[in-house]
C-alpha cells in the first residue's frame, strides 16, 4: 500500500494499466508510452460528450411512438420512472469510478467485484452494442433523408403546401448516405481526444439549445390555440391521458391486427412504452469511460457533478419535451399510426415534425429534419468512441483474450495508440459499422432494427450486473471502513479513513444507497424478462423473438466460456474469481484533502464542498451581497 497521504497534500494512485499520470509527465509526449491514453479532456468536455451521446434520435424519432402507443401523459410518465432508473444505476457507476478511476469501468468494476468471467462477459457485449447503436444511428439518417409527407395528410390537415419532401433524399440511394456519415464517424474519432471533446463540446450546447428551443416552440404553438379551443385538448374526449387499448400486433402498414382494451390495454402499452423511451436514455455511461482520459479526475467531484448534471438535464427535458408536444399532436394522428411496432421511424414519423405540419408552420419540419440527421451523426461519432475504448481497455488486459499467438498479436495491436488515441480500436470497431449499409435494403432494414432490440436488452444487462458490482462493492467499502479488511489490505487507521463513505474525503457519496441500487437491479431484470412479452402472442414471430432474447443467451454462453477457460471443467476448481478491494489495493482511492475540495465561504466563513448551497442574510438591502449572490448562482449553476 502506498504510505499515508501528509496533511494538505493531494494525492491521486494509479491502477495497473491505468491512464494516470502526472502533469510533468504529461507534457513530455516521448515519456508516454505508445499504449496509455492522455488524459487531456476537461470536466465540461465531459459533461457535454454525455449529454451529446443520450440526446440522439431516440428522442426526437421514437417519443411519437411512445404517445402513440400509451398516449401523452402515459409517455411523460415513462420517461420519469425509466430515468430514475438509469439515474440509479448512473449513482452506482459514478461512485465506484470516482474511488476507483480505471480503464473500462462498465466491465472492470464486475471482474473485480463479481466474477472475472461476467466482467469480461459484459466488455464485450458493451464493445457489441455500442459498435450496433452507432450502425442504427447512420440507418437513422437515411430514414430521416428520406423525408416526405403524404399529399392527402396534408390537405386533411389544411397545411398551406401541397408537398413537404426532400427530392434529394428520395431520388439519392441511401448507400451513399451510410459511405458519407461513415467516413465523418471516422474522421472525427481520429483526431486527439483534446480536440475530439472540443467538437463533442461544441455539438453538445447545439443540441441542448435547440432541445430547449423544441420545447419553448410547443409551447409557444399551444398557447397560442389557433386550431384547438383548449391548451390540454388531447387529453380530453376522445382522447385522454393515457391509452385504453394497445396494438399488440400490427400490419406493415401499421393498421391494427391484435389490440387489447380495457386494463390490460393500458398495462401492455404503458409497459411497452417504458421499454421504448428505454432506446432514448441509454448512454449516460459514456461519461465513465472518459475516466482515463479526464484531466480534472483529481478533482474529487467530477464525477459526481458529471453524473447528477447529466441525469438531471436529461430527466427533466425529455419530459418537459414530451409533455410540451404532446399538447399539439393527438395519438390518433395518421402518421403515428403508420409507425410498425419494430424498426426506426424517418423524420415524416417525428411528433416534434408533425406538431409543425399541424400548426401549419412553414420551414420548421425541414429545420427540424435537417437537426434529427446532425444529432444523429454526433451520437454515432460518440458511439463509436465508447466502442474503441472499451476493445482498448480489453485489449490492456492478457486474461481477456485466448492465449494462441494469432490472439495476442491481434491484442497488442489493438492496444497502441497514437497520439493518446487507440486508432486500431477506433478502426475495427468502425469496421462493424458497415452493417449500416443493410438500410440500403427495406427487408434487411428489420434485422438492422431487430439487432438495435439487441442492444437494449445488452444494456439492461450491463446496468444490472453493475448494479450488483456496486452492492458488493458498497459491502466492501463499508467493511473496510470498520477494520474488517485491515489483514487482507494491509490498511492503517489513515488508509481506512479514506474507505469510510461519510468522510470529507469520500470521493463522490451517492445517496439512498444501496436502496437505489437495489431498485435499479430489479427495474433492469424485470425489462429484460417481459420486454419481448409481445412475441409470444400468436403468430408467434421466431425472428423478433431471438432478438428479444439472444442477448441473455450471448451473456450466459460468454461466462460460461470465460468460466471454463479459467477454471476448467472440474467442480472441484469451480469457485469465484472476484478481486474485490484486495485486488484494487495498488490503485487506492483517489484522496483529496486540498484546498480544491473545501473552500472558505465568502458568506458564513466555514469551508465547505464545491456546490454548498448557502443563502446570505439581507441578500436585498446591500448591493454588494447582491452582487455576490449572483455570482454564488453563477458558480453553483457551473
Amino acid at each position: 500500500m502506498d504510505p499515508p497521504i501528509p496533511e494538505n497534500a493531494e494525492k491521486v494512485s494509479e491502477p495497473s494499466g491505468s491512464t494516470t499520470r502526472p502533469d510533468s509527465v504529461l507534457s513530455d509526449v516521448s515519456e508516454i508510452p505508445d499504449t496509455e491514453l492522455r488524459q487531456t479532456l476537461k470536466e465540461r468536455h465531459v459533461n457535454m460528450i454525455g449529454f451529446s451521446t443520450v440526446l440522439g434520435v431516440g428522442l426526437f424519432l421514437s417519443a411519437g411512438k411512445a404517445i402513440f402507443m400509451a398516449g401523452p401523459g402515459a409517455t411523460v410518465l415513462a420517461y420519469i420512472i425509466m430515468g430514475t432508473v438509469m439515474w440509479s444505476v448512473m449513482a452506482c457507476l459514478g461512485e465506484m469510478t470516482a474511488l476507483f478511476p480505471i480503464k473500462g469501468p462498465i466491465f472492470e468494476f464486475p471482474r473485480r467485484f463479481v466474477d472475472q468471467s461476467i466482467g469480461f462477459a459484459i466488455g464485450w457485449i458493451s464493445w457489441f452494442s455500442w459498435t450496433v447503436i452507432a450502425a442504427v444511428e447512420i440507418l437513422a439518417i437515411t430514414e430521416i433523408f428520406r423525408f416526405r409527407f403524404d399529399p392527402k395528410y396534408l390537405q386533411s390537415v389544411g397545411y398551406p403546401e401541397d408537398r413537404v419532401e426532400w427530392k434529394a433524399g428520395l431520388d439519392t440511394n441511401p448507400a451513399i448516405w451510410v459511405g458519407i456519415f461513415l467516413i465523418i464517424i471516422l474522421l472525427i474519432n481520429l483526431l486527439p481526444v483534446r480536440q475530439y471533446g472540443r467538437v463533442e463540446y461544441v455539438f453538445g450546447c447545439i443540441k441542448i439549445i435547440f432541445l430547449v428551443g423544441v420545447i419553448m416552440f410547443n409551447m409557444i404553438l399551444n398557447a397560442r390555440q389557433k386550431f384547438h379551443d383548449t391548451r390540454f385538448w388531447t387529453y380530453e374526449t376522445p382522447w385522454g391521458f393515457s391509452r385504453a387499448n394497445f396494438t399488440v400486433k400490427a400490419y406493415r402498414d401499421g393498421s391494427p391486427k391484435i389490440t387489447y382494451t380495457g386494463s390490460l390495454g393500458g398495462l401492455t402499452s404503458f409497459w411497452t412504452t417504458m421499454t421504448t423511451t428505454l432506446f432514448s436514455l441509454m448512454g449516460w455511461e459514456i461519461i465513465l469511460y472518459t475516466a482515463a482520459e479526464n484531466r480534472d479526475l483529481r478533482k474529487a467531484e467530477t464525477i459526481k457533478l458529471a453524473t447528477r448534471k447529466i441525469s438531471l438535464r436529461v430527466i427533466l427535458l425529455y419530459a418537459l419535451a414530451a409533455f410540451t408536444v404532446g399538447l399539439n399532436v393527438p395519438y390518433t394522428d395518421d402518421h403515428l399510426r403508420d409507425l410498425t411496432l419494430l424498426g426506426v421511424p424517418g423524420g415524416q414519423n417525428s411528433v416534434f415534425v408533425i406538431a409543425a405540419i399541424r400548426e401549419h408552420v412553414k420551414g420548421i419540419p425541414h429545420l427540424i429534419n435537417g437537426f434529427f440527421i446532425f444529432s444523429a451523426c454526433s451520437t454515432g461519432v460518440n458511439c463509436l468512441y465508447a466502442a474503441s475504448r472499451t476493445l482498448h481497455a480489453l485489449a490492456s488486459i492478457r486474461d481477456a483474450w485466448p492465449s494462441w499467438t494469432i490472439f495476442e498479436s491481434i491484442r497488442s495491436r489493438l492496444e497502441r495508440t497514437r497520439l493518446g488515441v487507440p486508432m486500431n480500436a477506433v478502426f475495427v470497431s468502425w469496421l462493424v459499422g458497415f452493417v449500416a449499409f443493410l438500410s440500403t435494403n427495406s427487408v434487411q432494414m428489420e434485422t438492422l432494427g431487430r439487432m438495435s432490440t439487441i442492444t437494449v436488452v445488452a444494456n439492461l444487462i450491463i446496468y444490472a450486473v453493475n448494479c450488483v458490482a456496486y452492492l458488493n462493492f458498497y459491502r466492501e467499502v463499508n467493511s473496510a471502513a470498520r477494520g474488517d479488511l485491515d489483514e487482507d489490505l494491509n490498511l492503517s487507521p489513515e488508509m481506512r479513513a479514506h474507505y469510510k463513505r461519510s468522510a470529507r474525503q469520500y470521493p463522490y457519496r451517492s445517496h439512498l444507497q444501496w436502496i437505489r441500487a437495489a431498485y435499479a437491479f430489479v427495474g433492469c431484470v424485470l425489462m429484460i424478462i417481459f420486454q419481448g412479452w409481445r412475441t409470444f402472442i400468436p403468430p408467434m414471430s421466431k425472428k423478433d423473438f431471438v432478438a428479444a432474447y439472444i442477448a441473455v443467451v450471448l451473456f450466459i454462453a460468454i461466462s460460461l466460456a470465460y468460466f471454463v477457460k479459467d477454471r476448467g471443467f472440474s467442480p472441484r476448481n469451480w469457485r469465484v474469481l472476484a478481486l474485490k478491494l484486495s485486488g484494487l489495493e495498488s490503485v487506492g482511492p483517489i484522496v483529496v484533502v486540498s484546498d480544491s475540495v473545501l473552500k472558505p465561504c465568502d458568506f458564513c466563513g466555514a469551508r465547505h464542498r464545491r456546490g454548498h448551497l448557502h443563502f446570505p442574510d439581507k441578500i436585498l438591502f446591500s448591493k454588494n451581497n447582491a452582487r455576490a449572490l449572483v455570482e454564488w448562482i453563477w458558480t453553483w449553476l457551473k
